[in-house]
């Protein structure tokens, strides 16, 4: 599809005023814009982050799963266990001779985010063992199915071809034909259109003194004494805002009337509050995690942390560790894992109340419960223990039976 045929498609939204291109995401990809009109606002990748509240959505997310360690494990009769090695050192510390596992995830998830699309190469020594791993620029990647094979196109003069065994590949969400994605922000350009515009204009408004346009009203006629008294009143109106009166004195005969209307009227607070729950509608976030505390409790605060982890973190977490899996140790036993716990911890009554009942009922030891809470290890402290002071309730309030009499009377 050629631009042209990008001009004739068009789609209006009559009861907003807005009219987009049909393929907007697309079109404006074409002229290097990556995004699309929307309420008058040009919505781009970067300027959607220059909305607090998707900055904060997408820092929040990128650094929390940056943040989480990433462990190398290698399984074994159905037994896991924690492996140390370059491998391993590569995944948790450093990916390469120039950037941190944390750098590099970062990175990532921010591509994820915010584009939709985030991908990887991976560099293999000559005998194929794992050497180093290159984010690349999503923008540089075309990603192309050829003869029913996954490629990636990298760069452009030279330009890179890749099989799909040597690119980590996460997105956001897949298109119907497996090949392209939807980004979060592009596919959102209409809610996040509207917050540049409220943003806009309430810069507008506070840079003004907090004073709406206006129309003079006046017995004037010629039109240089209409410009004249226009410049005049704005001028004393900056002034005003500079000495800090409140006070406007207007020539006999004169009168101010706003034009348009104030951001009270207009519930700018309410429809900010509006645009960070529809901001974390996109990034399934609780509120809370935007800064938005109108419903927090501190009765509710941890639920809410249960719930960022089971339906918002655990998606990605599975994604990342599956895609990871399948490119770098598909052919062996060996798993990558983010490690979730610390997330999950809860407060300290919480935890020890669990590890209490995990201890006496035999689910974990005690050192293992100690390793938790990043305590020394202790002897004798690695053997599963198990209540035993639960008997049947018709044995209730009888004394334990001793030992078997030997039949001997001594005599």
């Amino acid at each position: 599809m050629g631009l042209f045929d990008f001009l004739r498609r068009r789609e209006t939204r009559g009861s907003t005023g807005v009219t987009v291109t049909q393929s907007a995401e697309d079109f404006f990809r074409v002229l290097g814009l990556g995004g699309g009109v929307v309420a008058g606002e040009t919505v781009t990748l970067d300027s959607a982050l220059g909305v607090p509240g998707v900055w904060c959505a997408v820092n929040f997310l990128a650094s929390t799963m940056a943040g989480l360690p990433l462990d190398l494990y290698e399984q074994r009769d159905g037994q896991r266990r924690k492996l140390s090695g370059p491998q391993a050192e590569l995944l948790g510390n450093a990916v390469n001779d120039e950037m941190t596992s944390y750098d590099w995830r970062l990175y990532t998830f921010q591509q994820v985010f915010t584009g939709g699309r985030a991908y990887t190469y991976i560099e293999r020594d000559g005998n194929q063992r794992l050497k180093a791993l290159w984010p690349l620029e999503p923008n540089k990647v075309t990603p192309e199915r050829v003869n029913g094979r996954m490629v990636y196109h990298y760069g452009g003069n030279p330009q890179f071809t890749y099989p799909a065994s040597d690119i980590i590949d996460l997105a956001f969400l897949r298109r119907q034909n497996m090949v392209d994605h939807y980004s979060p922000i592009l596919s959102n350009r209409y809610a996040i259109g509207r917050a540049q515009a409220m943003q806009k204009y309430g810069g507008r408004y506070f840079s003004g003194g907090g004073v709406p346009p206006f129309v003079i009203e006046g017995p004037m006629s010629a039109p240089g004494a209409l410009d004249r008294a226009s410049a005049q009143v704005s001028e004393a109106v900056a002034r005003a805002n500079e000495n800090g009166r409140v006070a406007l004195a207007l020539p006999s005969g004169h009168k101010v009337t706003p034009l348009g209307t104030d951001p009270s009227k207009g519930q700018m607070v309410e429809a900010s509050r509006f645009m960070i729950e529809e901001i974390a509608r996109i990034y399934q976030l609780p509120p809370v995690f935007l800064q938005d505390l109108t419903r927090a409790t501190f009765s509710n605060a941890e639920q809410q942390d249960l719930s960022l982890v089971k339906h918002t973190l655990r998606r990605w977490v599975k994604a990342s560790e599956q895609e990871i899996n399948l490119k770098l140790f598909r052919r062996t036993n060996r798993r990558a894992r983010f490690n979730i716990d610390g997330l999950l911890r809860g407060d300290f009554v919480s935890r020890m109340q669990g590890y209490a009942t995990s201890i006496q009922h035999a689910v974990m030891t005690p050192q293992e419960a100690r390793r938790m809470e990043s305590l020394p290890d202790k002897p004798d402290s690695d053997e599963l223990y198990l209540q035993g002071a639960m008997v049947p309730i018709g044995q209730a309030g009888q004394a334990p039976a001793g030992p078997a009499d030997d039949g001997g009377s001594g005599e």
